[in-house]
C-alpha cells in the first residue's frame, strides 16, 4: 500500500502513528506516535479510550514521542541510512490497519455519525463549491480520520491532494474569511497573540518576525465556533524522490540569510524553498546550498518568491544518484534548537 503524509496507521498493540512525508523504506513507513490506548483518555472509540502523546508536530515534542517508544516499543524506532538520523518508523507487517484522509471524509459526507462530522460535510461543502476542487481532492485527518473525536472539543483537520487544489482552496479561504456574515473567520486577536508567543518560545524568534508570520498563517481559520486547519498532501505525480535516489549527510549547524527563488512546493510538509545568494554566516567558502526544508509545519506556504530570510538550520550535503552533490538547510530536526526560517525585517 502507498501511504502518505497525514494519513495513519493503527498497530496490532493499538497504537496510532501519523505518516510523515514521502521518505520511506521499502518496509517501513517514516510516522510518529500521536496517540495511545490510556484509561485517561479523552479521545474514544469502541469502549477504548487514548491519550495524545504529542500535542503538535514540532520537533522537540517527536523527540518526546520517540522516547516513550524507545522505552515501551523499542521496534519503531530505527536508523535510516539514507537520512542518517535515528526516527520512528512503522514495519509493514506491525500494521494493523491504514486510514486514509479522502477514504474517510467519503464516507462523512456519504452519511455522518454525529454533529462534528456533520459540521465537517457542511465545511467541506462550502470549501469545494466557493474553490471548485472537487470533494474526492479533499480528506479528513487526525482524530476524525480515526474516529476517536469528541464533538464536544476535537478540530477539524482537513487535508487537500495536489499543489493546483490546494492554490485554489487558498484563494477561497481567503475570499471566505474576508466575507460579511461567513462562517468562516480568521482567528481573532487572541489566537494571534498565542502565536506569535508559541514561535518566540519554540524558535527563538524576535516579536516581530513571529507577528509577521502568524499573521500569514492561512490555513487554520474559525468555522463558526470550531478551529479547523488545511493541510496540503502531494499527489502521486508530485511524489519526485524515492528512497536512496539520494543520500543525506549531516555537516553542521548553520545560520545565514538567502533569497527565496522558488516557493511552489513550499505549501506541502516538508516545505521546500529554492534559495539562491545564500550567505552563511561564519564560512568563508559558502557550499552550494540550494534548499531550505522544513518539517515545521508553521512555515509551509509563508515565504514568498523575491523574498529575503534568515535561517538557522542543519547543514545536510546531498549526494545524488548519478549526479552533483549539493547542500540544503533543514529545519526542523532534533540536533538544532531554535532552528527556524524568518523574514528579514
Amino acid at each position: 500500500m502507498m501511504l502518505r503524509d497525514r494519513d495513519y496507521v493503527e498497530t496490532l498493540e493499538g497504537l496510532f502513528f501519523c505518516v510523515v512525508g514521502y521518505l520511506h523504506p521499502p518496509d517501513k513507513y517514516t510516522a510518529y506516535l500521536k496517540y495511545v490506548p490510556s484509561q485517561d483518555g479523552l479521545w474514544s472509540r469502541g469502549g477504548t479510550k487514548y491519550a495524545r502523546v504529542i500535542r503538535r508536530y514540532h520537533a522537540l515534542e517527536v523527540k518526546e514521542s520517540m522516547r516513550v517508544l524507545e522505552e515501551k516499543y523499542p521496534h519503531y524506532v530505527h536508523y535510516c541510512p539514507v537520512r542518517h538520523i535515528r526516527i520512528s518508523m512503522v514495519p509493514r507487517e506491525d500494521i494493523k490497519k491504514a486510514y486514509v484522509p479522502r477514504e474517510r471524509l467519503a464516507e462523512i459526507v456519504s452519511s455522518p455519525g454525529d454533529r462534528l462530522e456533520e459540521e465537517v460535510s457542511r465545511l467541506v461543502d462550502i470549501i469545494s463549491e466557493v474553490s471548485k476542487v472537487n470533494c474526492s481532492d479533499l480528506g479528513v485527518t487526525g482524530s476524525i480520520l480515526l474516529g476517536i473525536h469528541n464533538p464536544e472539543f476535537s478540530d477539524i483537520d482537513l487535508v487537500v491532494y495536489g499543489c493546483s487544489a490546494a492554490l485554489e482552496v487558498m484563494e477561497a479561504l481567503a475570499e471566505l474569511s474576508g466575507r460579511e456574515g461567513s462562517p468562516i473567520r480568521r482567528p481573532g486577536r487572541d489566537k494571534l497573540g498565542e502565536w506569535t508567543a508559541n514561535l518566540i518560545n519554540l524558535f527563538g524568534l524576535s516579536p516581530r518576525q513571529a507577528r509577521e508570520i502568524a499573521s500569514r498563517r492561512w490555513n487554520y481559520l474559525r468555522f463558526h465556533n470550531r478551529f479547523f486547519s488545511v493541510h496540503p498532501v502531494r499527489k502521486d505525480h508530485e511524489i519526485r524522490e524515492r528512497y536512496g535516489e539520494k543520500v543525506y549527510y549531516p555537516v553542521g549547524v548553520v545560520e545565514g540569510e538567502c533569497l527565496v527563488r522558488d516557493a511552489s512546493e513550499s505549501v506541502f510538509l516538508p516545505a521546500v524553498y529554492r534559495v539562491e545568494e545564500v550567505e552563511i554566516r561564519g564560512w568563508r567558502d559558502v557550499p552550494e546550498v540550494r534548499e531550505i526544508v522544513s518539517y515545521e509545519g508553521v512555515f509551509s506556504s509563508i515565504f514568498r518568491e523575491g523574498e529575503r530570510v534568515e535561517f538557522r538550520g542543519k547543514l545536510e550535503r546531498v549526494h545524488v544518484k548519478g549526479g552533483r552533490p549539493y547542500y540544503r538547510v533543514v529545519i526542523g530536526t532534533f540536533e538544532v534548537r531554535d532552528n527556524y526560517i524568518a523574514p528579514v525585517l
